[in-house]
């Protein structure tokens, strides 16, 4: 008797089975491919907010400029008779006039005066965002040059030579023509330092990056604040003016000792 075999289906079932490694692949594209998806999601829907808050910031910044700002700068903010025009000033140059109370000014005179502050961050942030939205300038620094962690030495260098002619090599500030001064620099805080040296406000000329850099700045507002939280070590500064105050006082005290000490000698001897 014939014995007929049956063919094993084995061999068939795998050929046409999956091998494991496609399975693996196809979790990762689709991983991949929904990954991809949600962050490009995620990136437009970021992206849109910051925008819309962005231009919400500018258009508060442009109806305080019309409300407290226009009358001198122009409601384009292009200048006036009274004011200069503000087109490219940037936001440093705002947050350090407004900042400091020297803006909107109290009356005209030889400069802006600095005085109490007429606005709150908010409102000097979005004032900052609708000038600097007018052309590009100087914008706000960067918090890292603010820390005051630099090089107080070559700081005390840079200012010798660049801003002691004015601000006296303590920064206790110092008389201009006309009417003019350079403030005293203690207390002013490291971010209003800085955008100083980027705008040049009043008579202070422009200290760009390319004659100061940025971690130089950043020395030199390490060495105004080594001043700030290190008192003289002479003793009594005499408001840190130099030969001036110091030879003011010996003529005062200093001699008028002498004449009172020649006086009590003569006394005593009659």
């Amino acid at each position: 008797m014939t014995t007929i075999s049956t063919p094993k289906q084995s061999d068939g079932r795998k050929a046409g089975r999956r091998s494991p490694l496609a399975s693996v692949a196809l979790i990762a594209i689709g991983l991949l491919f929904t990954g991809g998806a949600y962050a490009a999601f995620s990136t437009s829907t970021a992206s849109a907010e910051t925008n819309a808050a962005s231009q919400q910031t500018v258009s508060e910044g442009q109806k305080l400029f019309a409300a407290n700002c226009a009358t001198c700068h122009g409601l384009e903010a292009a200048g006036t008779n009274a004011g200069p025009s503000l087109i490219g000033v940037g936001a440093a140059s705002v947050d350090f006039q407004v900042g400091t109370g020297r803006m909107p000014m109290q009356l005209n005179g030889p400069q802006a005066e600095k005085k109490a502050v007429q606005f709150t961050d908010e409102q000097i942030v979005s004032l900052a965002a609708y000038v600097a939205s007018l052309a590009p300038g100087p914008a706000l620094p960067d918090p890292s040059l603010l820390d005051a962690e630099g090089d107080a030495a070559k700081g005390a260098e840079l200012f010798r030579i660049n801003c002691a002619m004015c601000h006296n090599v303590a920064g206790a500030g110092g008389a201009l023509t006309q009417g003019k001064y350079a403030p005293a620099l203690a207390g002013v805080t490291e971010k209003h330092i800085y955008e100083a040296m980027v705008t040049g406000p009043q008579n202070m000329p422009v200290f760009n990056d390319m004659n100061i850099s940025p971690e130089s700045k950043r020395d030199i507002i390490t060495y105004l604040k080594y001043l700030d939280n290190n008192p003289s070590p002479g003793g009594f500064a005499l408001g840190a003016l130099g030969p001036v105050s110091e030879g003011l006082f010996l003529w005062i005290f200093g001699l008028g000792s002498i004449v009172a000490l020649t006086v009590w000698i003569t006394a005593k001897s009659n």
